[in-house]
């Protein structure tokens, strides 16, 4: 904005009147911005809700007192319930019924939610909106089809491979009234609720926040109907919150600064932080220690010929803890389909404790079958959590530790950071979420093999 003064004003007048005028056009200029952002300002004063919500597997128990959550499956079905006007859900596949996989009595939570979701629309005239990886024959995605039929669910599909020559939409997100949503590690299908460990945050009452992570939707919203990435992403999909500019936000009566970041880059609008960046720069704004809960770990690019090195986390973890002695505890998950390569990549990262001030710690976490059904039931029983938490932030995440999942795949995370430590938080929430695994009987330290 540019203001002038007439020429013959400004020379007539004291300096005292001057300075009065500057003033005043200081002030107007004040009011005009303060207008023009007064939806941000609303909002800081509103008070967001924000939970954990975590799945635990059948069987799967801890001590009493041990720490304890909103679960997964009563997050979804309260923000499917309390939808008034849109659901908009991003995933990567679906499988919420029993005969979509493997006939279980356990699948009841996914198969609830799908019946709400089908009430919500057909029933409710909630508009449900869908972008899902582009469907294939071991993920035919046939409960999307029936949403289509029978909830008037508009459903497209994103190719992520013919955007960026390889990766998929590996997203979890429900946005419900673009004032409520989830984000983490949980998929669309039943196994997630019952039988697969899992983390993720569900943000209620939050316009603002909602609404940032409406342009994500957004931007998957347009790469299913295009061809190719756009060389500048139009400003309706720029955000003004990133990890130099974070969203400050009342959760739950505490003071955060948060905001959301995504990957792959090209997916980035302006202003938008990249997925990876917001995990460097927690992991190097760390001044004690680094907690890290995630299925796969790998410093490479694992699903490309030939697999090539990669060790932006790697280098960043090693570097803190070398460097300025931070902790780090790094727990991956030990089940039926862990790759060897892992038991190398935690191996030696473990191999620098003890060197300068290096201070690294590697375990694995196991879900055990406890019932032959439980064994039965295909890619289930494995802890499925992608977050990690220090002694200033929160990370949760929808994306393995490998580099393919910020290069070329969709991802997206949420990063808290309470301004006021005394008051309770969702970071030391998470902190006790870890230390309660790391420290129970299905954590056991990693051995070479």
């Amino acid at each position: 904005m540019v203001i002038l003064i007439p020429k013959f004003l400004w020379k007539t007048s004291s300096a005292e009147w001057r300075t009065i005028m500057i003033l005043q056009l200081i002030f107007s200029l004040y009011l005009s911005v303060l207008g023009s952002y007064s939806f941000l300002f609303d909002e800081m004063n509103t008070e967001c809700m924000i939970s954990l919500a975590e799945s635990v597997p059948e069987n799967l128990t801890y001590p009493a007192g041990s720490p304890s959550h909103l679960t997964t499956y009563d997050g979804i079905m309260s923000l499917i319930g309390n939808a008034k006007h849109t659901i908009e859900i991003a995933s990567f596949y679906w499988s919420l019924q029993a005969k979509d996989v493997y006939n279980s009595s356990s699948s009841w939570q996914g198969e609830n939610i799908f019946k709400k979701l089908i009430d919500a629309g057909k029933n409710r005239k909630i508009t449900i909106k869908i972008v899902q990886n582009k469907p294939n024959p071991r993920f035919p995605n046939t409960d999307t089809k029936i949403l289509s039929k029978e909830a008037s669910a508009i459903v497209r599909n994103l190719d992520v491979p013919k955007l960026m020559h390889a990766g998929i939409l590996h997203t979890k997100m429900w946005l419900v009234d673009r004032k409520h949503f989830y984000v983490g590690s949980n998929n669309l299908d039943w196994r997630s609720f019952t039988q697969i460990k899992e983390m993720g945050a569900i943000v209620t009452k939050c316009s603002s926040l909602a609404q940032d992570m409406g342009k994500l939707f957004d931007v998957y919203w347009y790469l299913s109907k295009t061809e190719k990435l756009p060389s500048v992403w139009p400003n309706s999909y720029s955000t003004h919150f990133n990890k130099t500019n974070p969203l400050n936000v009342n959760f739950n009566g505490t003071n955060y600064n948060t905001y959301l970041s995504s990957s792959p880059p090209p997916f980035c609008a302006n202003g938008r932080t990249g997925d990876i960046d917001a995990i460097l720069d927690v992991i190097h704004s760390a001044k004690k220690f680094i907690h890290i809960a995630v299925m796969d770990y790998a410093p490479a690019l694992i699903y490309t010929y030939p697999k090539k090195f990669w060790p932006v986390i790697d280098n960043a973890l090693r570097t803190v803890s070398f460097n300025k002695g931070v902790e780090v505890f790094m727990m991956c998950s030990l089940w039926k389909h862990t790759k060897p390569s892992v038991y190398n990549y935690l191996t030696s990262l473990a191999a620098l404790n003890g060197t300068g001030r290096a201070r690294i710690q590697v375990k694995f976490f196991h879900v055990p079958s406890f019932t032959p059904e439980q064994d039965k039931i295909p890619f289930a029983r494995v802890n499925h959590d992608k977050y990690m938490v220090t002694d200033t932030d929160a990370y949760i995440g929808t994306s393995n530790w490998s580099g393919d999942y910020f290069t070329s795949t969709g991802g997206l995370g949420i990063i808290v950071r309470p301004t006021n430590t005394k008051k309770p938080n969702l970071r030391q929430q998470l902190e006790d979420v870890f230390q309660r695994d790391w420290n129970s009987k299905y954590s056991h330290p990693v051995k070479r093999r």
